[in-house]
């Protein structure tokens, strides 16, 4: 058989992986290329392989740099089978829709100048009306269960332990009298999260191609960061002012209010109005509340039913663009909870605007900021930023709060493949180029195994 990495190569976006074998041509993933202008042009380059020689898509799960091509795909004229753990059509939904949204207004906006410049206008991507297609195709499965997706190739999907019907793709070829077995690690998850399963794969394998997000750090523990949680919310109380937090819709917003359930009484949660001011995050939060047999036994029961707005009697959500507006006369007692996570956009930035300025409110930022980021500069100690061409200061008290990643650090992913019994070839993929490159000499020093960096386009052969 033959294997292709066509995205995520050195890079950390844009997963997708081509399987060739004797009967059967197949995807796993087909993300969005994601960063500057000049990566995200590769999105409408034509794809590296046929589509109609294409038998099966496999969806290891639903965030945009592992989904959003899949409306591009479809739209060329794919349509077989995409094969994915049953939570993720509901997540999908949500977030394909939101990708194309944007979408359609980066093209509005880029139309503006070129209208103006007497310049050919551009189309979308994508829209909304091609992510219902998308869905139509999708195939649903449990964690578990052997499916035979072509007549040589069988797949199970695995929990993956990183968002809702997150998985790892175990797949099992038949090479005339042998079965390979091989294994795609998809995203894996941050082991002792509050809400999802850890992950749990093991065995022999043939080849394991896995990620490499944060293969160059470790994340502090998650009872450090509830406590650096709680001591920033201590420190709010006292200064008087708004809380703002930006965050992820999914996983990291169900966290924070799983934490906040938990803990509402000893944290005096109800001094504050808490307000979930995302459409997004409250689509996935309600999404979250169908699937809540998949959690851990210790936050099943916040999921189920009403328990969630039981545990949190002053929890708001707030989807209308008016409601979110009306917060921006709120000066004191409001923890808000926006996004977008890195502070690029959405409508974080409108409170950030209303609020950062202010020495008595605190900016608690519970995710890594990359650079260039509105996110990374205000955590670097940036004493003031611009928002839409204003300059305002920054007098807020800023929180960082370091363990609540959604990903495995390095000492958890070297921990994961030592689950495989006989040490198998391993591909490394999804890392930014210095991540991947360090990831792979921490890996060389610690297991006994051939262990390569994927190349784009490159022949794996097995």
């Amino acid at each position: 058989m033959k294997i292709k990495v066509h995205g995520a190569a050195e890079e950390v976006t844009g997963s997708c992986i081509q399987i060739t074998t004797e009967h059967s041509n197949i995807i796993v993933d087909c993300g969005l290329i994601q960063g500057a202008p000049k990566k995200e042009e590769r999105n409408r380059a034509p794809f590296p392989f046929s589509l109609r020689e294409l038998d099966a898509v496999i969806l290891t799960h639903a965030h945009i740099d592992h989904s959003g091509r899949l409306p591009v795909l479809v739209g060329q004229g794919y349509q077989g089978p995409i094969h994915t753990h049953e939570a993720n059509a509901d997540l999908l939904d949500i977030l394909l829709m939101d990708s194309a949204f944007l979408q359609e207004k980066e093209a509005e906006w880029a139309n503006t100048k070129r209208s103006r410049k007497g310049l050919k206008l551009l189309e979308p991507l994508y829209t909304q009306d091609d992510v219902p297609p998308v869905l139509s195709l999708l195939n649903l499965h449990p964690y578990k269960q052997p499916i035979e997706i072509t007549e040589d190739i069988t797949m199970v999907l695995h929990n993956a332990g990183h968002i809702l019907g997150s998985a790892h793709v175990e797949l099992l070829i038949k090479e005339s009298s042998h079965t390979k077995r091989i294994i795609l690690s998809g995203d894996i998850g941050n082991p002792g999260s509050p809400i999802q399963e850890d992950s749990n794969i093991y065995g022999k394998a043939d080849l394991v191609i896995m990620e490499s997000t944060y293969g160059n750090r470790n994340h502090q523990s998650w009872d450090t960061s509830i406590v650096e949680l709680k001591t920033a919310l201590d420190e709010a109380r006292q200064h008087g002012g708004n809380v703002l937090i930006p965050s992820f819709a999914v996983g990291r917003t169900q966290v924070l209010l799983y934490y906040f359930a938990k803990y509402y009484n000893e944290w005096h949660l109800r001094d504050w109005d808490i307000y979930l001011d995302s459409p997004m995050a409250i689509k996935v939060t309600n999404t979250y509340g169908k699937y809540w047999q998949l959690y851990k036994k210790e936050s099943q029961y916040l999921w189920s039913g009403e328990t969630l707005h039981q545990k949190l009697p002053n929890l708001k959500f707030t989807p209308d663009t008016e409601q979110s507006i009306e917060l921006n006369s709120v000066h004191q007692g409001a923890i808000i909870i926006a996004g977008s996570g890195m502070m690029n956009g959405g409508r974080i930035k409108q409170h950030l605007k209303h609020n950062i300025w202010r020495p008595q409110c605190s900016l608690i930022v519970a995710g890594f900021q990359p650079e260039g980021t509105l996110g990374n500069r205000i955590v670097e100690g940036a004493k003031y930023i611009k928002l839409w061409g204003e300059t305002v200061k920054v007098a807020a008290k800023v929180h960082t709060i370091g363990g609540f990643s959604a990903h495995a650090g390095q000492k958890d992913l070297l921990k994961w493949y030592q689950k495989f019994e006989n040490s198998p070839r391993l591909v490394l993929v999804h890392g930014a180029q210095t991540t991947i490159q360090e990831f792979h000499d921490f890996m060389t020093q610690n297991v006994d195994s051939e262990i390569t960096i994927a190349k784009h386009g490159e022949v794996i052969r097995v």
